[in-house]
């Protein structure tokens, strides 16, 4: 089986061809061809050594696929030969609140992995997708889209006509802003390029933010909502932003944390902000099979169509990880496998 491998903390040059055994089927395991593998911003972190994984020595990366069953094992009720399905972030997190037990088991950091032919897996760790997307677009559902749904509906509690803060054009935030427009949330976006805010607005943003030229755009955000501030914000953890997140937020909001884009998780935080303001912060961490299951519900229901940003061959997966760390993105990149 043609698989890649990639050496946790030697960078990104060290993702590599190689060949596998293929695995005999277990009890309750599915054999799915991977057709497209979506990355995130977590698997640079893995190339980079900065995330966490098991085990020692080189792994299969990736957590985020979309494919066809291509055969059962003994036990399997919940596909069949033939159906379009895709991976789900935490294979053992089902349903319910979050867990150490639930979220113990991963894709890509270590065991498991989808960037490869083909990928066994436990039925449970499995979704179903949307017949109108691709199997590029079905890809992107796994972590982007499910932390998106999290941060949104379930942590966030948005609901019709509040507003929301998405800060910047990666994966998660152009997830986000298609699901407040369907949910007719109103939504602010900041950016520091002007070329991707108008791709912004064109997907229905609201208001639009450059923080290059506005440093100080949590008073842009202010100024936007009459000075009450947003109800929630995706907050991706740039560098300097949770700070302004907070000063964002009206009072009995929550600031929704979905990653660490500044170069880590550490972060220095004045809490008086939180606390006279009443206001709640919130760690995401991706979500559950039933979470996914809801989204992909609503994106059938609605028709949304995944943002994929590019779209690169299996054989230049390399290429893929560059573009994804040079953060020229505008959505989600894919490898089609």
């Amino acid at each position: 089986m043609h698989a890649y491998h990639i050496t946790p903390g030697a960078g990104i040059d060290s993702l590599q061809h190689v060949q596998l055994p293929q695995q005999a089927l277990q009890y309750h395991e599915v054999r799915v061809k991977v057709r497209a593998v979506a990355l995130n911003y977590r698997d640079l972190m893995v190339a980079h050594g900065t995330y966490p994984t098991s085990g020692e020595g080189a792994v299969v990366p990736g957590s985020d696929a979309a494919g066809e069953v291509m055969e059962v094992g003994p036990g399997v009720t919940r596909f069949r030969v033939g159906d379009r399905v895709a991976t789900n972030f935490f294979p053992e997190w089902v349903e319910g609140k979050v867990s150490p037990e639930k979220t113990a088991a991963t894709l890509g950091a270590g065991g498991k992995g989808v960037l490869a032919e083909e990928l066994v897996i436990h039925e449970d760790g499995l979704s179903a997708v949307p017949a109108h997307l691709s199997y590029e677009e079905a890809a992107t559902l796994t972590c982007a889209g499910v932390t998106a749904w999290n941060a949104l509906f379930v942590e966030g509690g948005v609901k019709a006509g509040d507003t929301v803060l998405l800060l910047g054009t990666g994966g998660v935030s152009v997830w986000a802003l298609q699901l407040a427009r369907a949910a007719g949330v109103r939504t602010i976006v900041t950016s520091s390029s002007d070329t991707k805010l108008e791709r912004a607005r064109a997907l229905g943003a609201d208001v639009l933010v450059n923080y290059r030229k506005n440093s100080e755009w949590q008073e842009e955000v202010l100024r936007a909502t009459g000075g009450k501030g947003v109800d929630l914000v995706l907050e991706v953890g740039g560098q300097g932003t949770l700070a302004r997140s907070i000063a964002a937020v009206a009072m009995g909001g929550k600031v929704a944390v979905i990653g660490g884009l500044g170069g880590g998780f550490e972060t220095g935080i004045q809490l008086l902000g939180l606390v006279v303001g009443g206001k709640n912060m919130s760690g995401i961490y991706v979500g559950s099979r039933a979470m996914q299951e809801d989204l992909s519900r609503l994106v059938a229901q609605r028709n949304i169509k995944p943002v994929v940003d590019s779209v690169f061959d299996i054989h230049k997966a390399r290429e893929a990880y560059q573009h994804l760390a040079s953060g020229n993105h505008f959505g989600k990149v894919v490898i089609s496998v």
